[in-house]
């Protein structure tokens, strides 16, 4: 495994940790942190490759912060999710190996639809979740198998609106609260994440110094979003998603 540093200013540096905090707190209440820092990383000069995989780095910094504080909280018990940590790790693993060999921008030119469903919904959830919920639900060991592997898979093939598919599904299947599907969201976000950077790290991409300087503006900006998170509830969360999915919708159409 190869550390790669990179030689910019110090004021580089400090602008990428600002964006990392915005990114965090924005990832922590609805996802989608990655439309900031990925831009960014990029504008710093670094090439594709490298960007996506620093931003894995220091994006598990942001998920893993939130889990934290959101476990603290009592909002999530880790002893009920150890399946779906676990079947989610092996999707997410699975999707990483499997991005070289698989044209991934098929599924890119659907995921814009997806998301732009996924806003729809969260306008309308107080009216349609309780009855989706109702209608269609899911076991834990199903949920785990079958939403955690196709989840982690996806965001360990590509990544964009994973926050907000689980969110999603844990509204629909399990009929969680948004609060409490934000919460197990984020553990399973940072489970997917710790997956590919696993892998991301034998790449030779990773710009070690960058991504741990990320890191930490990750981990302070998603201290304050999971803090939002509860406060606030879904008066913060539904708007929050609806325009991160929106966002994430118009950058994949613009950049295919």
């Amino acid at each position: 495994m190869d550390f790669v540093f990179f030689d910019i200013s110090l004021w580089v540096y400090l602008a990428l940790f600002g964006a990392a905090f915005l990114a965090g707190a924005i990832d922590a209440i609805a996802g989608g942190g990655g439309l900031i820092t990925v831009p960014v990383l990029l504008a710093a000069g670094l090439s594709p490759a490298e960007a996506l995989a620093t931003n894995k780095l220091q994006g598990c910094a942001g998920t893993v912060s939130a889990s934290y504080h959101f476990i603290k909280k009592g909002q999530v018990r880790l002893s009920d999710m150890w399946l779906p940590i676990a079947m989610t790790a092996f999707g997410a693993v699975c999707g990483t190996l499997l991005v070289s060999y698989l044209d991934s921008s098929l599924l890119l030119k659907a995921v814009p639809i997806i998301l732009i469903a996924v806003a729809i919904f969260f306008f309308f959830l107080p009216k349609v979740q309780p009855y989706i919920a109702s209608k269609f639900s899911l076991t834990h060991v199903q949920f785990a198998v079958i939403i955690g592997t196709s989840i982690g898979f996806y965001d360990g093939l590509i990544g964009p609106g994973t926050g907000a598919f689980f969110s999603t599904a844990y509204l629909c299947l399990m009929g969680l609260t948004v609060v409490s599907a934000t919460a197990h969201t984020k553990v399973l976000n940072a489970t997917s994440n710790l997956s590919s950077l696993a892998m991301f790290a034998f790449s030779g991409h990773l710009i070690w110094a960058l991504g741990i300087v990320m890191g930490i503006g990750q981990w302070f900006g998603a201290q304050i979003g999971s803090r939002l998170v509860i406060t606030k509830g879904a008066t913060l969360i539904r708007p929050m998603v609806i325009i991160m999915c929106l966002a994430i919708s118009i950058k994949l159409i613009m950049d295919n």
